[in-house]
């Protein structure tokens, strides 16, 4: 028990803060103007490049600066002060492009319990960065009860300021499975400049929901519905060329190009050097959506090259789908792809992600702060008394599961130090009791943490997420939480069952070929097996009889569904251990016939699968000789995890194995901190970091809607030779 004594005693030590404090950091903030350089603006403040650099990850040595960027300055004595610098000094994580627009006046504003930062930018129409720029506090701490904020104004817009003219623009409503970046290359524009147009959208995230109504500018010649634009193609007409060579080239009559070029007329015909313009097609076919396409936004410096490689595709092929890209590739360009194109890249809600290596792109400058909130119970433990503490622990499974996970985590966090990552932490005991957890959230600040770890039960989660949404704190789930929790800072890490049972079936459809299919599912069960059967409708079905003390299957029926020519591949769907143990024996028994030379049959081949690993399937009763001779194959969260420097690290430091508990610890800890030390903001980096995997789980968190990030990950295992192996 030394294992378990070492983490209580370690629980009781951190449950205080625990910090590798760091010297506190000062800042400047600047706004880009045109024509500055990352020389000029460093000279400036009296500081190296250098440290700009440092703190600003979004830029590059070398790259031209983008007017009203906001670049993060550090301290120290400023040269010459620029008019529109900051006078506070605040810590900036990251933020889009404040606009330039300059107000008339200011108005004051108390932050009420339960307002957010995106409702009081729609109370006064005004954006996300011109609040925070008249609020330099908001950079480095969220909105908070009681908080005064200043408000600008400005003059109701002239439309010849704006310089926009009704007919040019129109309102376009979002229909289903479409994302910004469909809609962006629909328009032939930039996600900028729809955010541009449409200030209401939030700048970190890219949620967008059905119906929601944006202002696009209208494609001259024709309308989005139809999708085809009337484009032209500058041609410089040779030596000897005619009428009829130009309508076999270019597909065009003559008189069509000849109303087109009134100068053909007015000089008496085609003339050697002369520019005509010739009309050419562009016909989208289908509808641009996520159903038929993936994305891509075009990268600062990008060229051909490096895009044909990247998508292993000729520039041809790339033009032809992407005609804009005639007129020369620019940042910000949204590319549509074959949905089925694959390459070194990963694909997230439609849109192509550059893979981005967390390990390499830490900033150290980054501090983030935790709260552990975990039921450890040690209202129930007496440490005194080591015999009756034994006891305790072993019994109850919350404990267990907690001190797995915090064990874990502690191994995360010293790894990150060992990086450079100062981690604060903060660790509390909300005993399984929601009245607990309401009163450590009462003496909490909330929003000055970046993430909370917890709780495990569902009502205390649901109290935590609530409260901490008042600040856009993510709030991380390490267990499965099925509820009516419905708010967008919770993550939910545990893959949920639909997710695994999808993966389970697509996994048999990619390699299943002339296998027999067979599904055996109780009454329970249905919803699984109508899942299956909607994927292969040429499945058996094996009828189970349910009665009211037995279970089973009529092993004679079976045989007779059964192939001896091709392997059968049988579906077991069950949380009744009783009905898998039964199964289990007979499956395997038909496994094991010998080849019959009198009847000439072959011996019967039969693997089991199952969508739904549930305990029922992991009891004593149950034979994992049988399973492993059947090759049992499943979906699962994790894996086994194999001797790695995790491992050696947790040895040292509790002298015990880790179990499945405290590699999720680890590894969620360890992905969590990563993430926040590359930009220390959980709900942003999750819209571009695609599937990360460690010691024993991976993760993909992907938004649904206003309910929250989702984990889609998860593996494919199978049993063989009494040995469980990762498959897919």
């Amino acid at each position: 028990m030394k294992y378990i004594f070492n983490q209580v005693y370690t629980i009781c030590a951190f449950c205080v803060l625990v910090s590798c404090t760091a010297m506190a950091q000062k800042f400047d903030t600047h706004a880009v103007k045109r024509g500055e350089t990352l020389e000029s603006i460093s000279k400036l403040y009296g500081v190296s490049t250098e440290s700009i650099l440092q703190y600003n990850k979004e830029i590059k040595a070398g790259q031209d600066l983008r007017p009203n960027t906001i670049l993060v300055v550090p301290g120290s004595s400023v040269v010459s002060k620029p008019a529109n610098s900051s006078t506070n000094n605040t810590t900036v994580s990251d933020q889009e492009s404040v606009t330039s627009r300059e107000p008339i006046g200011f108005t004051e504003h108390r932050v009420k319990k339960r307002e957010t930062i995106f409702g009081i930018t729609q109370m006064y129409n005004i954006t996300e960065d011109e609040l925070k720029k008249y609020n330099p506090v908001l950079y480095a701490s969220p909105l908070q009860k009681k908080m005064d904020l200043r408000i600008p104004k400005y003059a109701a817009p002239k439309e010849e300021d704006l310089g926009i003219n009704e007919d040019d623009f129109e309102k376009y409503t979002v229909a289903a499975k479409e994302t910004r970046w469909s809609i962006a290359h629909k328009y032939g524009i930039t996600i900028d400049s729809m955010l541009v147009l449409n200030p209401g959208l939030s700048k970190s995230d890219s949620y967008l929901s059905e119906g929601y109504e944006l202002l696009m500018p209208k494609i001259a010649g024709s309308t989005v519905k139809n999708q085809v634009t009337q484009l032209y193609t500058s041609y410089t007409v040779p030596a000897k060329m005619n009428f009829y060579r130009l309508e076999k080239e270019f597909g065009v009559k003559s008189d069509e190009i000849v109303r087109l070029n009134p100068e053909i007329t007015e000089r008496g015909g085609l003339k050697e050097g002369m520019v005509i313009r010739i009309p050419e097609q562009r016909v989208e076919t289908g509808e641009i959506n996520t159903d038929n396409y993936i994305f891509y936004e075009v990268k600062p410096k990008q060229n051909e090259f490096r895009l044909t490689r990247k998508f292993g595709m000729t520039w041809a092929e790339l033009t032809q789908l992407n005609p804009d890209l005639k007129d020369g590739l620019k940042a910000g360009m949204i590319l549509k792809l074959p949905k089925d194109k694959v390459g070194d890249f990963e694909v997230k809600n439609a849109l192509v992600l550059d893979k981005v290596n967390l390990l390499d792109s830490i900033n150290v400058a980054v501090k983030p702060k935790l709260l552990f909130m975990l039921p450890f119970r040690l209202d129930k433990v007496n440490l005194s008394d080591k015999e009756n503490a034994e006891k305790t622990i072993d019994s109850r499974r919350d404990m267990t599961i907690s001190l797995g996970l915090y064990s874990g985590a502690l191994v995360a966090i010293d790894s990150l130090n060992s990086l450079g990552i100062s981690v604060d932490v903060k660790t509390v005991d909300n005993q399984l009791s929601l009245a607990k957890t309401k009163e450590i959230l009462q003496g909490e600040q909330l929003g000055g943490y970046s993430a909370v770890f917890g709780p495990l039960d569902v009502p205390s989660l649901k109290e935590t997420a609530i409260q901490a949404s008042r600040f856009n704190v993510p709030v991380l789930a390490p267990v499965t939480a099925n509820s009516d929790i419905s708010l967008e800072n919770v993550f939910y890490s545990y893959t949920d069952e639909e997710v695994l049972w999808k993966h389970m079936l697509d996994y048999v459809e990619n390699t299943h070929k002339d296998e027999t299919l067979l599904v055996i599912a109780d009454e329970n069960n249905k919803k699984e097996k109508d899942a299956i059967l909607e994927r292969f409708p040429n499945a058996k079905v094996v009828v189970v009889k349910e009665e009211e003390k037995n279970i089973g299957i009529n092993r004679d029926k079976l045989q007779t569904l059964l192939s001896d020519q091709v392997p059968n591949w049988v579906f077991v769907e069950s949380d009744n251990y009783k009905l898998i143990a039964s199964v289990v024996s007979i499956l395997n028994s038909f496994n094991n016939t010998a080849f019959d030379p009198l009847l000439g049959k072959d011996k019967v081949s039969v693997r089991m699968f199952t969508t739904d690993m549930n305990p029922a399937f992991e009891n004593d009763v149950i034979s994992n000789t049988h399973l492993s001779n059947l090759k049992f194959t499943y979906p699962s969260v994790n894996k086994a995890v194999a001797n790695s420097s995790f491992v050696d690290n947790y040895r040292k430091r509790f002298g015990d194995d880790p179990n499945k508990y405290a590699v999720r610890g680890f590894d969620l800890t360890y992905d969590l901190l990563l993430k926040l030390a590359y930009k220390n903001n959980l709900l942003d980096v999750s819209r571009f970091i695609g599937e990360t995997e460690y010691n024993g789980n991976k993760f993909n968190y992907q938004r649904k809607g206003i309910a929250g990030y989702y984990n889609q990950s998860s593996y494919i295992m199978m049993m063989d030779d009494l040995r469980i192996k990762t498959i897919e």
